[in-house]
């Protein structure tokens, strides 16, 4: 098994300053790939901020060998991509993998959540995930090659109480890879998610310290890793946490086909059984399929 290398290639990596981000950083660095750590260095809940911890995590990367530059640009503001993209072009030339990390939590029950929560949540996690992606794609269609992964969670996938805002966000950058994952094939631009369980400021207040123990964030970066490498799938989720990995997938039943039987809604009811029938479910790559298979019942197949 040869080892994987990112000699010559360049990475960003938001939200690198701490945690998560900054291992994938470290590990990226230590496998050769120029790195560009960015962090806007506030507070958990978003507030805040300074350069700080993105220096800091560049520093780690120089005294190990590396090469990396910092960056404290929200992922929010459209001026702060912009130099972030620009800061990574006037340095290394080219810009061959994106993390999109950042992220922030404002967790309160919906009947107590405020507007602000919400949109704090959702400017973060679904602009401050498409506001770089945007910003480097047509660099990445231009070398007909870039490697993308986006940050999704559990909450989104599956729901968590107290976290309708981070839940709804995390869902939505599961949209934007599915599209994206068809949108760059051709340009050997390959979009995946992963969905991490790890111990970090985000998580250290909601489990004991003997559990956070086992879910180091370097026990998930090396699946990260493998998802912007050279030979990366493409739409994949992967789940990680404690040295375990996973795919998660959109399943869809083979469903009925009413229209014929007399469509209503005592029909749906009726049939819910088979419409429910796991049998025979597929996980589809693209939304078109979806529409060829009621087109297929329609004909009767």
């Amino acid at each position: 098994m040869s080892d994987i290398r990112f000699d010559g290639k360049v990475a960003i990596v938001t939200g690198a300053g701490g945690g998560l981000g900054r291992q994938h950083a470290l590990e990226l660095a230590r496998r050769g790939a120029k790195v560009v750590v960015n962090d806007l260095g506030g507070s958990m809940d978003g507030t805040g901020g300074n350069s700080a911890a993105a220096e800091a995590v560049v520093a780690e990367i120089k005294a190990a060998g590396g090469e990396a530059i910092a960056n404290g640009a929200s992922v929010t503001d459209d001026a702060g991509v912009a130099n972030l993209v620009q800061q990574t072009m006037d340095a290394y030339g080219r810009i061959d993998i994106l993390i999109a990390n950042a992220g922030i939590l404002r967790d309160k029950s919906f009947s107590k959540m405020e507007l602000s929560d919400f949109e704090a949540v959702m400017q973060v996690h679904v602009w401050g995930t498409f506001k770089p992606i945007k910003a480097v794609w047509e660099i990445m269609k231009t070398q007909n090659y870039g490697r993308i992964v986006v940050t999704t969670s559990s909450s989104g996938m599956y729901g968590n109480f107290g976290q309708a805002n981070y839940g709804a966000a995390k869902m939505a950058v599961l949209g934007l890879m599915n599209t994206l994952k068809i949108e760059g094939q051709k340009n050997n631009i390959r979009v995946n998610a992963i969905s991490p369980v790890a111990a970090t400021r985000m998580t250290e207040g909601l489990m004991p310290p003997e559990v956070l123990e086992k879910l180091k964030p370097e026990y998930v970066t090396p699946g990260v890793v493998y998802l912007v490498s050279e030979d990366a799938p493409t739409g994949a989720i992967l789940t990680a946490g404690a040295g375990a990995f996973a795919l998660s997938r959109i399943f869809e039943t083979e469903g009925v086909y009413l229209a014929e039987g007399g469509l209503s809604v005592e029909e749906v009811a009726a049939n819910w059984e088979k419409i429910n029938d796991t049998d025979g479910q597929k996980a589809y790559f693209a939304g078109g399929e979806q529409g060829q298979k009621f087109f297929r019942k329609m004909a009767g197949g």
